[in-house]
């Protein structure tokens, strides 16, 4: 009995050591996601993390729709078979051909990243690992908090297009079913509600939401929700009959747009929520009271936002013997 309670013990002890020391998150076949899963493993100095913050550095001084465009990207990989890196990969039937993902972003800046990023760590980083990486510097340099990240994951081998059009909930989906879409990946309404909120940065184009401006449920009328101030400038944005697919940024606050901040749910308290369910998410009954606790602190998104991010990017990933360390982000090894 004492020695039974004594190895008991012990295995407690050192399961609470192990949490501690690497952060772990269980992956498949023995292998787990850590944080710093890089170190040592790049030769010499070289810090994988600290190569990908520099780089996206430069590319957010030249383009702000950077954070935005990985913010995306994440969320349209990991609701697709898992934080995978399906998304990059290349082909008339792929990811990126599905409709929801549209004049998507970013694709170009993960391919940068994994040239950069093979010439210091050949064969040794994934793709989607870049991507995580990548999301949290872009986030931090936009002035959100800085977080710390697990890696160790490997890329799938498969992209279907119609996979991702069933699997990316559109702009007008019923925050009940958005709630329980997001549950069936793990995570909770609150991290639902925290994940819109990456909505602070970035644009929607007109076709994600010019049926609100003017023919709203086939009323032949705009959405009753929408204020008036925004209703007039998106009617300029988007006018009924131009068929330019222009682009409006999701977070109204002037000076605001490329920032990492709470901005965005006191936008859509004023009803001046782009998207449709943007502006349903300030308004029901099971979202409005998480909407006002992240309009009122701005401390209280920050500390969120990197924990759901890093909460999605378990979603589905693989691990020790799946998958693949890709070459090339936009082709599988062959």
């Amino acid at each position: 009995m004492k020695g039974s309670l004594f190895s008991t013990l012990i295995l407690f002890l050192g399961l609470i050591l192990m949490t501690r020391v690497c952060h772990c998150y269980g992956g498949g076949y023995g292998t787990q996601l850590q944080q710093r899963f890089y170190e040592g493993k790049c030769g010499g100095n070289v810090d994988v993390e600290s190569v990908i913050f520099g780089i996206i550095k430069q590319k957010i001084a030249s383009e702000p729709d950077t954070v935005s465009d990985l913010v995306r990207l994440s969320f349209h990989d990991c609701f697709v078979r898992g934080c995978d890196g399906s998304i990059f990969l290349d082909g008339d039937n792929t990811e990126q051909k599905a409709v929801i993902n549209q004049g998507i972003g970013g694709i170009d800046t993960i391919n940068d990243l994994k040239d950069a990023v093979e010439k210091v760590c050949p064969g040794v980083v994934s793709c989607t690992d870049i991507l995580v990486i990548g999301a949290r510097a872009a986030i931090s340099l936009a002035g959100g908090k800085y977080y710390e990240v697990e890696t160790g994951r490997r890329d799938g081998v498969v992209s279907i297009k119609s996979e991702a059009q069933a699997a990316i909930p559109p702009p007008t989906m019923p925050i009940q079913q958005a709630i329980a879409l997001f549950a069936q990946k793990g995570l909770t309404k609150d991290d639902f509600v925290v994940l819109l909120g990456g909505h602070t940065v970035g644009t929607a184009h007109c076709h994600s939401f010019k049926d609100r401006l003017y023919n709203y449920r086939t009323t032949q009328k705009p959405d009753s929700t929408i204020s008036t101030t925004l209703l007039q400038n998106l009617q300029k944005t988007c006018p009924l009959n131009d068929e330019t697919d222009n682009e409006a940024f999701l977070d109204q606050t002037p000076d605001s747009n490329f920032k990492i901040d709470n901005a965005y749910y006191k936008q859509i308290l004023a009803q001046n929520g782009v998207l449709e369910i943007d502006q349903n998410l300030a308004s029901s009954p099971q979202t409005k009271d998480m909407v006002n606790t992240l309009a009122q602190g701005p401390d209280t998104f920050q500390n969120l936002f990197g924990r759901a991010m890093v909460k999605m990017a378990r979603i589905g990933v693989l691990t020790g013997t799946q998958g693949q360390i890709r070459k090339s982000c936009g082709s599988i090894n062959t």
